[in-house]
């Protein structure tokens, strides 16, 4: 990976564990603080999305239309699926497995089906973060992901894990091949899932208005630092970097949140959680020099 592409993998992993930050602390407002964000996402690059429409060379056909529409739909079934795995499974199976399957899925895919070359180093870097993943949300747990219990969560988090897998390749094709600039993808995948949630959300419009009071300035937060994270990532792979080393490197916020939990939330960091960050860092630095 070269070190522009790290570059930006790195600003998009801060990013991306900043937006985490702010919408912890709002998570139990729910659905409308959901939609909240995507609208503000949708308000605050509007701008940048006119400016690359009129001034960039910019060619629309089928294929890219049907790519836009195919992202949106899958990154609205992940969010559908992570919401009710969490309903019938705990956080604690269903998000590891998801965020571990996630990258690991992307590589293969991307080798797979993109063509993109295997290496020693990359794999390894793959695995280390998988692990890192793995570790820091169990908290060195693993034996517990296998228990008959959790066995709802481990489905649901692999099923999850492949819809990120799936949005991956399927972005990653829509900067690569089809050449669609970066921040007009996200805007076009953001706007089409917000707009999918607004029937929900207008059901009780008294009542959603009601539960953000206090909480537009954290939206406004995540609705620019969230687009962000990801717009990052697919400039990074439209500059040449491959799928299979960019996403798992994705998971360096992980390690960033988890560093923030310990010096600005004072968590409680076990064992597991440092070898997991430890891990990642190790991870990181193969797939650097890949």
């Amino acid at each position: 990976m070269s070190s522009s592409a790290l570059l930006l993998v790195i600003a998009a992993a801060i990013a991306h564990a900043s937006w985490n930050l702010l919408a912890k602390r709002a998570a139990h407002v729910g659905s409308p603080f959901v939609f909240a964000y995507g609208l503000c996402c949708t308000i605050v690059y509007a701008p940048w999305v006119v400016w690359v429409l009129v001034f960039e060379q910019n060619e629309w056909s089928w294929p890219i239309v049907g790519c836009i529409a195919l992202s949106g739909a899958l990154h609205l079934a992940y969010s559908l699926c992570l919401q009710r795995g969490y309903q019938l499974a705990d956080l604690s199976v269903v998000y590891p497995i998801a965020r571990g399957t996630g990258p690991m899925l992307s590589t293969v895919g991307a080798l797979l089906l993109l063509g993109e070359p295997a290496t020693v180093r990359g794999i390894s870097g793959m695995l280390c973060v998988v692990a890192g993943v793995l570790l820091i949300a169990t908290q060195g747990k693993l034996g517990r992901l296998m228990q008959p219990a959790a066995m709802v969560g481990v489905r649901w988090g692999a099923l999850v894990g492949a819809f990120i897998a799936a949005y991956t390749l399927v972005d990653a094709y829509g900067v690569k091949t089809l050449l669609i600039a970066p921040v007009v993808f996200d805007w076009a995948t953001c706007a089409t899932r917000t707009v999918l949630l607004l029937p929900h959300t207008a059901r009780q419009p008294r009542q959603a208005w009601a539960a953000m009071k206090g909480y537009w300035p954290l939206a406004w937060g995540i609705g620019v630092l969230s687009p962000l994270g990801y717009i990052l990532v697919l400039y990074a792979l439209q500059g040449g970097a491959p799928v299979s080393l960019v996403a798992p490197a994705r998971e360096m916020s992980m390690l960033l949140v988890t560093l923030a939990g310990l010096y600005l939330l004072r968590e409680p960091v076990g064992w597991g959680r440092l070898v997991g960050c430890c891990g990642i860092a190790l991870g990181v630095v193969l797939l650097a020099g890949s």
